[in-house]
């Protein structure tokens, strides 16, 4: 194409511009969009800054932060896992602290890999964009712990594979890597006679649950402790879905307000949940 555009200027130079100069600007109108491309889809790899709060008892919300496949960054090349972060957690912290008793920290929003210690002094983690999630064997060995113990983990916006032209991307991924951390772990979709919808909030029916860009109807799928929905919920996975995503905008505009409350629902029922069980 850039060839052709090309020819066209050169074949009219004498009544236009000189065939080199808009070439050239051509040329380099193309290089930036091409780079434009790059910081959005992949490549670049920095971090935001985080500052976590020391532990002194207090609810706080914990993201995980893992290293993503190569082209899970996004816009300026942040990787995955930063998707929404902090103003996703702290908007649904506000509405927690609003409707409850739990005191949770608002401003703070801790940000720890699956390996640090600290984790395993908070009871609930959430984890997003798992289909470019990577593990590292000190990593599985203990997510694997982690949950063994107690945690509970929220898991959070999938995007169809091949997403925006990266690989990754979609289920494979994860359920790959949570075989991995538990062997035969099998994931089971979720309806809403479970616990889980009732634990603050009455949610009757996941039909309501707003897609913030994805097409279908919402799956949420579960993992249980010994593969049996009669034991602990280890993992609630919001799957074809991003509930975090109407957290974020909560304050935006860009969806509606009803839309918004169903996914703060189940927001604060997840946690009162993972606190509770």
């Amino acid at each position: 194409m850039l060839a052709s555009v090309i020819g066209l200027f050169r074949t009219s130079s004498a009544r236009t511009a000189p065939a080199a100069p808009v070439a050239a600007a051509l040329l380099l109108c193309l290089t930036v969009a091409t780079l434009g491309q790059r910081r959005f889809f992949g490549g670049f790899g920095r971090e935001p800054a985080i500052h976590n709060a020391s532990y002194d008892g207090r609810f706080t919300f914990v993201r995980v932060k893992y290293t993503p496949d190569p082209d899970g960054y996004w816009a300026g090349g942040l990787p995955s896992w930063v998707h929404g972060y902090p103003l996703a957690e702290k908007n649904l912290m506000r509405i927690m602290n609003d409707i409850s008793y739990l005191g949770s920290r608002v401003d703070d929003i801790n940000v720890l890999s699956l390996d640090d210690p600290e984790l395993c002094k908070y009871p609930l983690a959430y984890i997003i964009e798992v289909g470019w999630w990577t593990l590292t064997d000190g990593e599985t060995a203990a997510f694997r712990a982690y949950l063994q113990k107690g945690g509970f983990v929220i898991v959070d916006d999938f995007k169809v594979p091949g997403w925006g032209g990266t690989s990754g991307g979609g289920w494979e991924p994860f359920e790959a890597n949570m075989q991995r951390v538990l062997p035969g772990a099998r994931f089971i979709d979720m309806d809403v006679s479970h616990p889980i919808f009732h634990s603050f909030f009455e949610i009757n029916s996941l039909e309501i649950v707003p897609q913030a860009y994805n097409s279908g109807r919402p799956v949420f799928r579960g993992l249980f402790e010994d593969n049996d929905p009669k034991k602990r919920l280890l993992l609630i996975v919001n799957y074809n879905t991003d509930i975090s995503q109407y957290w974020e905008w909560s304050g935006r505009g860009f969806r509606p307000v009803d839309e918004t409350n169903e996914a703060y629902k189940l927001g604060v029922n997840y946690i009162m949940y993972g606190m509770t069980h």
